[in-house]
């Protein structure tokens, strides 16, 4: 697949990625898609390679081996394309507290070359699909953790990324926060694909379209939401069958 190519390019592809920790194979052979608008749970238990995977993703990681694109773009061999079209959230975002939530978001825009007219845009943009009118003067260290999750999602779509990543971006929040974010994320996929990863396997149910299911660094299945209703199942089934029986083998 390439990045300047025709037709209609998966927010983002990876192929036979694998990434060795010395000599720990963290991830084996994993291969799916991210379509366009689509929202994609990645889940797994801890240590399964979902973090590895997001981390080369966002240009953050090399593969071992096979590749990984966003956008269409390879992420080792068009680097700086391909992170242009990605924004990420790492569970636990980092911000500058001290800083008010305007000149964050300021900043955070001009570092990804936003000026002008177009930084004016796009800082409106996030203020209003975030919900951040109330707090755009505020320092960030003074915000709750429902917020400050919102300004960090705000940062990471400044740019108009074509896929969004957010590594458990529930963790920390209370039940209305979470039911909030479920919205946002809902609303966020209009505009871009969102991979999203969690343990609480109701919230993916609920929000995304599709789920890829990793054990021990393999890719067990990627299976529809709505399949796994249609077969009169829930993805807590589907995750303990797979997990447990595939894990057995």
């Amino acid at each position: 697949m390439e990045g300047h190519g025709a037709g209609a390019v998966a927010a983002a592809a990876l192929d036979r990625l694998s990434k060795r920790y010395g000599a720990t194979l963290a991830v084996d052979g994993v291969s799916f898609e991210v379509g366009q608008r689509e929202i994609l749970g990645l889940l797994g238990p801890n240590g399964s390679g979902k973090t590895t995977i997001l981390r080369v993703l966002t240009g953050y990681l090399r593969p071992s081996a096979g590749s990984a694109q966003a956008g269409g773009f390879d992420l080792v061999r068009e680097g700086r394309a391909a992170r242009g079209r990605v924004g990420y959230v790492p569970e636990d975002a980092p911000l500058y507290r001290h800083m008010r939530v305007s000149e964050f978001l300021t900043f955070m825009g001009r570092l990804r070359g936003l000026a002008g007219d177009r930084l004016h845009d796009r800082l409106a943009f996030v203020r209003e699909r975030l919900a951040l009118d109330d707090v755009f003067s505020i320092i960030i260290g003074r915000l709750s953790r429902g917020y400050r999750q919102r300004v960090a999602i705000a940062q990471a779509i400044l740019h108009e990324p074509e896929l969004l990543v957010l590594d458990e971006p529930t963790n920390g929040l209370d039940p209305r926060q979470i039911i909030e974010l479920r919205g946002l994320m809902r609303g966020l996929a209009t505009h871009c694909s969102v991979i999203v990863t969690s343990h609480i396997l109701s919230e993916i149910e609920r929000v995304a379209d599709r789920v890829a299911i990793l054990l021990n660094g393999r890719l067990l299945a990627v299976v529809a939401i709505a399949d796994i209703a249609a077969a009169g199942s829930d993805l807590e089934r589907t995750f303990l069958r797979l997990t447990t029986e595939i894990g057995s083998d």
